[in-house]
């Protein structure tokens, strides 16, 4: 009888910005901007970095590859999210929910990852300058990148895999902004415990090694720097570094208290404000903190805009 009454979850809701429903207007033009500006903003540095002759370091190569991946991953949250503001459906399949929740975990390890290779970056430039050219070679630095794209991906989709495979019997409402692993565990029926476990060893392994690469880093360009003798040494080294570690702060610092915090002290809507900075609002402010702190991306962009 149990059994006969069990109703299987073939789609989901995903509740969003429901509970705004005079707002719906204003935030899908508010959103449709930020999108926009992602497109263009991440658009005009991958293309300068392509074309301009002065650009051509593995510094701007990753840098390029950085903004293809911000283009990538803010492309699976917010076209959907415009869709279901403009529409007011926001009914999401079984599967498309699944490839949505891989896509953003795939793109978000690579994000983390090529984070610590653009670390390693300036480490090797600054504390090696003289093997940077040997050691960053074109070679190493596809690589590098080739690396950060796919060494997650089984392990991600393996971890998809068994998050969709529980039992999903009950209420189909997800209160959250997309398909994300615990508003999903919030709705699976039985006993969860080994999955969230699973889940947050995932998300400590790659999250954290990549940090722990970051802080290595940095602690020893730090510390080099600080022996360089003349000021304007030690000014122009800072500067090569400050606009990836603004980044990197914001994105960890986001992206931790989304998925590190202890389950007793999340709440809705800070989570969803959270997803939201490091899913919309902190790719649509990389180009201008790559940009303004960085006088070749300056001069790169005025030779594109015509006179």
């Amino acid at each position: 009888m149990a059994r006969d009454n069990l109703t299987i979850v073939v789609e989901f809701i995903l509740l969003g910005f429901s509970d705004l429903p005079n707002l719906q207007g204003f935030l899908f033009a508010v959103f449709f901007i930020i999108y926009i500006s992602i497109l263009i903003g991440n658009g005009l540095l991958i293309i300068i970095t392509k074309i301009d002759p002065s650009l051509q370091t593995p510094m701007y190569f990753f840098l390029g590859n950085f903004s293809f991946l911000e283009i990538c991953y803010t492309s699976v949250t917010l076209p959907r999210m415009l869709a279901d503001l403009w529409t007011q459906k926001r009914t999401i399949s079984f599967l498309q929910c699944a490839v949505q929740t891989c896509s953003l975990y795939i793109l978000g390890v690579a994000e983390c990852l090529l984070l610590a290779v653009m670390a390693y970056d300036r480490y090797v430039a600054i504390c090696k300058p003289l093997y940077y050219p040997l050691i960053m070679n074109r070679r190493i630095c596809i690589q590098l990148v080739v690396v950060s794209w796919i060494f997650g991906v089984p392990v991600l989709v393996e971890e998809t895999y068994q998050i969709f495979c529980l039992n999903f019997c009950g209420p189909n409402k997800l209160n959250h902004i997309f398909c994300d692993a615990p508003p999903l565990l919030e709705l699976a029926c039985g006993d969860t415990y080994k999955r969230e476990i699973s889940v947050h060893v995932a998300a400590l392994a790659f999250v954290i090694i990549p940090f722990l690469l970051i802080l290595t880093s940095y602690v020893k360009i730090i510390i080099t720097i600080l022996r360089l003798p003349s000021t304007s040494g030690r000014s122009k080294a800072f500067s090569t570094c400050s606009s990836h570690l603004i980044v990197v702060s914001l994105f960890y610092g986001s992206g931790s208290i989304v998925y590190l915090r202890p389950k007793s002290h999340h709440s809705t809507g800070s989570v969803k404000v959270f997803a939201l900075f490091y899913t919309t609002v902190i790719p649509m402010f990389n180009p201008f903190i790559y940009s303004l702190r960085n006088k070749d991306v300056i001069a790169a962009l005025r030779k594109l805009c015509p006179k």
